[in-house]
């Protein structure tokens, strides 16, 4: 006998539909074709002793499973599930009139209890698209498909629950999530918060000119100055996700398996801060079937590389594209996977290998040249990209002992969504482009416009420190965030004076040379 149920299988962020078939006929052994990896291979094992254990009967008959189309790679566990429940329908173990009307998918244990899958959030989108009536998966997964409204999500634990609701034996009922109430509940909460940082007023301010226009940022200095901590708390000033950001941020972490049992919905913006031991792929993402690497997991969010200087050369060079075009394109020989890549690259960075280059009490011990080594480790092309050059000095006792309060995280964030907001409107007619950061440069001179004597500023300001040519741009985009969080509609002289001082690496003698 012949029986069908239906799986997807996810590339990318995004699912397609698998029709796995179950022939039961004359003859011997298992055959699993539709080119599985080795992890669907093995779920003959799985599905035999879970078959077993729940007290039916595995097939001593030929039984062939087909995973169509079969030209498509399949990879993963989630399949013990269908497969399983193919076999009982197909060696008339089950009766049910309802298994066409199902996405099925979920590993099994060998007792027969269902774990958790990956890459729920995608599948359950395309379950709905596709016109099914539900999705049966593992109870652990059920709030991150119940996010998909108009889709009957059936949540069971084991097996023997599975062929129970499929012969009308058992009654599970939809789990049904309030997608927005999930998200608006959550998307404020922050464990870190600047109101704890004591001192280090100007880097605060360079983080909020960096959260109202999207810029990237580079933190230099000396060790225990702050710096990891500062970055750590820059997501509580961006603005809040929107519901289409959400979901497309929880699409990527369900994909990559990152989000957990417990999550149903990312309602903040994530913050990733891998070590400096990293690999390319581990970083961009990849593999045989490409996964999301750390840049497409801090999509929406910030990407915090700390020491950046010990990072790989070829680790770094590859961000310079997707940092660019704000998406990562993976390439194989039978496919080609995009993953969004809208991210914020906070750098942290010692002057010198000692650390103490500039340190206004202690000695630098770093021989000649050794400053210039170090910083040149980080590519020209690369700052390039890099809008906002920060120098962070040490707190002194009387500031981190001072009982002053400081500013919240909501203050600034308030002040950041306004930037913002004039922004969108600027922006409205411009496909793909929604912050200052993201202006090419045809659209830096009509939307950053200065009259005279803040032309001669910026002039005279690149004579004096020796600012390289590369410059000049970021500057102005910097100075059209100053603006707009002064809610000033021309960019004035003392915002093209405020930007200057955040491109200390430009300055040609900055290291010494």
């Amino acid at each position: 006998m012949l029986s069908k149920t239906y799986g997807c299988a996810v590339y990318g962020v995004n699912a397609f539909p698998i029709t796995i078939e179950v022939s039961v006929g004359q003859g011997q052994h298992f055959f699993l074709v539709g080119l599985p990896d080795s992890a669907v291979k093995e779920s003959q094992q799985r599905v035999e002793t879970a078959i077993k254990h729940i007290g039916f009967r595995m097939p001593r008959t030929k039984v062939v499973v087909n995973l169509a189309p079969a030209d498509i790679r399949k990879e993963g566990s989630a399949y013990d599930l269908p497969i399983a429940l193919g076999i009982l329908v197909a060696s008339e173990q089950l009766s049910t009139q309802i298994l066409d009307q199902y996405i099925i998918m979920g590993e099994l244990a060998l007792d027969g209890t269902l774990r958790p899958i990956k890459g729920v959030l995608p599948i359950a989108i395309e379950a709905r698209k596709n016109g099914y009536k539900g999705f049966i998966l593992p109870k652990e997964n059920a709030a991150e498909a119940a996010i998909v409204n108009n889709l009957d999500v059936i949540g069971v634990g084991n097996l023997n629950d599975a062929v129970e609701f499929l012969e009308g034996k058992l009654t599970i009922e939809p789990l049904v999530s309030d997608t927005r109430e999930i998200f608006f509940n959550t998307q404020n909460e922050y464990e870190a918060d600047f109101s704890n940082v004591q001192g280090q007023e100007n880097i605060k301010r360079a983080l909020e000119i960096a959260a109202a226009g999207g810029h990237n940022v580079i933190m230099i200095g000396p060790p225990g100055a702050g710096k990891t901590m500062l970055a750590k708390r820059l997501p509580s000033i961006l603005p809040p996700l929107t519901l289409p950001e959400a979901l497309e941020t929880t699409k990527i972490h369900s994909v990559a398996g990152k989000l957990g049992s417990l999550a149903a919905l990312v309602s903040r913006r994530p913050f990733r801060s891998p070590h400096h031991t990293i690999s390319d792929a581990a970083l961009v993402g990849g593999g045989g079937i490409p996964q999301p690497g750390e840049i497409s997991l801090s999509h929406n969010g910030v990407l915090f590389l700390d020491e950046l200087p010990e990072f790989k050369r070829t680790v770094l060079e590859v961000m310079r594209q997707p940092l660019e075009e704000r998406k990562v394109v993976i390439s194989r020989t039978r496919q080609t996977v995009e993953f969004p890549a809208n991210f914020m690259l906070i750098a942290s960075m010692n002057p010198c290998p000692c650390g103490y280059y500039n340190h206004p009490e202690k000695d630098c011990v770093c021989g000649p040249g050794v400053v210039h080594r170090y910083l040149s480790k980080i590519s020209g092309p690369l700052l390039d990209r890099i809008d906002l050059h920060v120098e962070v000095t040490p707190v002194s006792f009387d500031e981190m002992t001072a009982n002053r309060k400081s500013e919240s995280s909501a203050q600034i964030r308030e002040r950041v969504i306004k930037a913002r907001n004039i922004q969108t409107q600027r922006f409205e007619s411009y496909k793909g482009i929604h912050a200052n950061a993201m202006m090419p440069p045809e659209i830096v001179k009509q939307m950053c416009e200065i009259d005279t004597v803040g032309k001669n500023l910026l002039k005279r300001a690149m004579e004096r420190l020796n600012l390289s040519a590369r410059a000049y741009d970021r500057i102005l985009k910097v100075a059209r965030t100053i603006a707009d969080l002064a809610n000033s509609e021309a960019i004035l002289t003392e915002h093209i004076a405020e930007a200057i001082q955040y491109r200390s690496l430009d300055r040609e003698n900055w290291a010494g040379e």
